[in-house]
């Protein structure tokens, strides 16, 4: 596909610098998230171009005086000018990591395991060591692109392994990484269609739907919808979907702007640790990976080749206040 866009004299330069090379002879449908977005890139810059454009046009905002980068950074956290005395955001943005035992109360009453087991995908190849997990916890997968976190909750979910003994058979919601809307209506009859009784029921529109601000795209055809709109309806319906034990999450951070992310966290986390359920997440943000996770296991190997799932448990990080920015917005 790159040599039929080729326009300019740059594949090679552009293969180098993105790390395509290892990947040049891979399907499409095998390359991962990250890789997919590296092979978009390159497509765009091998072609001859006065002009690219990147983003959403027709958009408006407030243009303030300029304050330093300290005033610049605790105004926009907490969503209020007071030069102009303009509120943008009706809740000030919290790096509260955790929750006080007082706001959820975790009783793990449920274990489940998974065997060791490889999964085969063209010349890549994933390893899994066995492991196990309870419910009431949210298991974060760390590790860089293309070392198999997405193959692996595919695994859990039910995908083929090298070896049919393995197979899982998990109830589980997955949240796919690439999302891509078919569906001929609107964003309600959607959901309504596929999670009809979460959906009209008061706890979850208190603790889901109103929090990921559907409301305002209810009516909107959701072929029409925006990369970050269409990553809040996904998320609200695996976790809508019912009599599921284990939830698969893979970048839930993905489209979304800085405030819908901090938001998303919250809203996934409660609704796990109330439900009394598991999550696993695929993550590369670290604000939602240190906010959500309780383990992290880890994804390790050449990119691309052959790559390890160690099920060990990984010590949470937690995240530092940054030097000049009020620690109102951070943990103590």
């Amino acid at each position: 596909m790159l040599d039929s866009k080729l326009e300019l004299d740059n594949k090679e330069h552009m293969c180098d610098v993105l790390e395509l090379n290892k990947v040049l002879d891979r399907d499409i449908t095998q390359l991962s998230g990250g890789e997919l977005q590296r092979f978009a890139i390159a497509m765009s810059c091998v072609q001859r171009a006065d002009v690219c454009v990147y983003g959403k046009p027709s958009m408006y905002g407030v243009v303030t005086m300029p304050y330093s980068v300290r005033e610049g950074i605790n105004i926009f956290l907490d969503g209020f000018i007071p030069t102009e005395n303009l509120r943008f955001r009706e809740e000030s943005l919290s790096f509260k990591m955790v929750e006080t035992a007082e706001e959820i109360i975790i009783d793990k009453t449920r274990h489940y395991s998974y065997p060791s087991m490889t999964k085969t995908l063209g010349n890549f190849k994933l390893t899994v060591e066995g492991g196990s997990f309870t419910d009431s916890e949210i298991i974060v997968m760390l590790g860089e692109n293309g070392t198999g976190k997405t193959t692996f909750v595919r695994l859990l979910a039910g995908d083929m392994p090298d070896e049919e003994t393995d197979k899982q058979t998990l109830s589980v919601s997955l949240k796919p990484q690439t999302i891509a809307p078919k569906f001929p209506g609107t964003v309600r009859m959607l959901l309504i269609k596929q999670i009809k009784a979460a959906f009209m029921h008061p706890q979850f529109q208190t603790d889901v739907l109103k929090p990921m601000n559907l409301e305002n795209i209810m009516d909107q055809d959701v072929k029409t919808l925006s990369g970050g709109e269409l990553q809040r309806v996904a998320i609200t319906l695996a976790l809508g979907k019912p009599n599921v034990a284990v939830y698969l999450i893979d970048e839930p951070s993905s489209f979304l702007d800085s405030e819908q992310r901090i938001i998303a966290s919250k809203v996934i986390k409660r609704f796990i640790l109330h439900a009394k359920k598991t999550a696993f997440v695929i993550e590369h943000d670290f604000i939602m990976a240190t906010y959500l996770a309780d383990p992290c296991h880890c994804v390790r190997g050449p990119t691309s080749y052959c790559c390890y799932c160690d099920a060990s448990t990984v010590a949470a990080f937690r995240h530092e206040p940054i030097p000049g920015v009020s620690r109102d917005h951070f943990p103590a």
